[in-house]
């Protein structure tokens, strides 16, 4: 157990630095997929949700279903092979297109696995959109495909 200090906003519920992580993980374990996170202050936390981002409609064989799937900023995990996704939010299979705002790439990931975040791209997907030198995407939009 450890006890961490919000420093500013991610697309995950939590996201920790690389000290607290190794302060809880298994060896050689990056991802902690059964944890509890409790709030310390005795505030509640917002309920999760928000607004959906308007839908850019971009030529393909898969179309999406209605706007934004996700909010808040987008992260990767190191991992490499084809570009892929992890959510808490989508079983494994789920295909979402997933779009930084703020240079229009694109990119069309599978859910492979489960994780914290609404979206977290492994290391070739986040490399397809992201702006250099960023490794987090904060304008984007995240469409599930059919």
């Amino acid at each position: 157990m450890t006890t961490v200090t919000v420093t500013g906003p991610s697309g995950s519920c939590v996201l920790l630095n690389a000290a607290a992580m190794d302060l809880i993980r298994e060896p050689g374990k990056n991802v902690i997929r059964r944890n509890v996170v409790e709030r310390l202050d005795g505030v509640a936390a917002p309920a999760p949700g928000g607004g959906a981002q308007p839908v850019e409609t971009r030529p393909g064989n898969a179309q999406p279903i209605g706007g934004s799937v996700c909010t808040g900023a987008l992260t990767f995990f190191a991992e490499g092979g084809a570009p892929a996704a992890t959510s808490g939010q989508f079983p494994v299979g789920t295909r979402l297109r997933v779009t930084n705002l703020d240079n229009n790439r694109v990119v069309t990931v599978t859910v492979t696995g489960p994780s914290g975040s609404c979206v977290l791209l492994n290391t070739a997907a986040m490399d397809a959109i992201r702006e250099p030198g960023k490794n987090l995407v904060r304008r984007n939009v995240v469409q599930l495909l059919r």
